[in-house]
């Protein structure tokens, strides 16, 4: 299991401030920073969510350029990370949707970063996403109950009966 990935920017603070706008939406925030003279020599930033797993650096950008795509619950998050990195001045390098080649609920969006890297966000899930899928487990689960209630509540035989003593 991966627990975080770094890239190098050309302008450290252009990126940054891209990062932190165009991931917002997804609910990622810049968390650490570091001084250059903390950091090996480059200023550092580490994003996330819950903890930092995606870390800038300065320093020249990573070459060749690379993709990056993080995973969301919602195909409604794919489209506002979407908007915001537009916003935010990245570049459009494919509009949210499904990309049915890869799987059919894969619904994705791409955008370049101010270095030309690929930033993917995307959701795995059905139309309704993660939530959508809990409702329905959330459905069952009356029926689940009843069923265990009607086994309870019927006659045991007389091996269960003497197991039971």
């Amino acid at each position: 299991m991966i627990d975080h990935v770094g890239l190098a920017a050309g302008d450290f603070a252009k990126s940054k401030a891209w990062y932190a706008a165009a991931l917002a939406p997804i609910g990622y925030r810049v968390m650490m920073e570091f001084p250059a003279e903390q950091a090996g020599g480059q200023p550092t930033a580490g994003l996330g969510h819950t903890a930092p797993d995606f870390w800038l650096a300065g320093g020249g950008p990573t070459q060749p350029h690379t993709h990056i795509a993080f995973a969301v619950k919602s195909r409604a998050l794919v489209d506002a990370f979407y908007k915001a990195a537009l916003a935010a001045g990245g570049r459009d390098n494919g509009p949210p949707g499904v990309r049915a080649h890869y799987h059919p609920n894969y619904y994705g969006a791409f955008v370049l970063d101010p270095d030309g890297h690929n930033v993917e966000v995307v959701c795995h899930y059905p139309p309704g996403g993660a939530a959508g899928r809990g409702a329905a487990k959330a459905k069952r689960a009356p029926a689940k109950r009843a069923a265990a209630k009607a086994r309870k509540a019927a006659p045991k035989s007389k091996r269960a009966r003497r197991k039971a003593r």
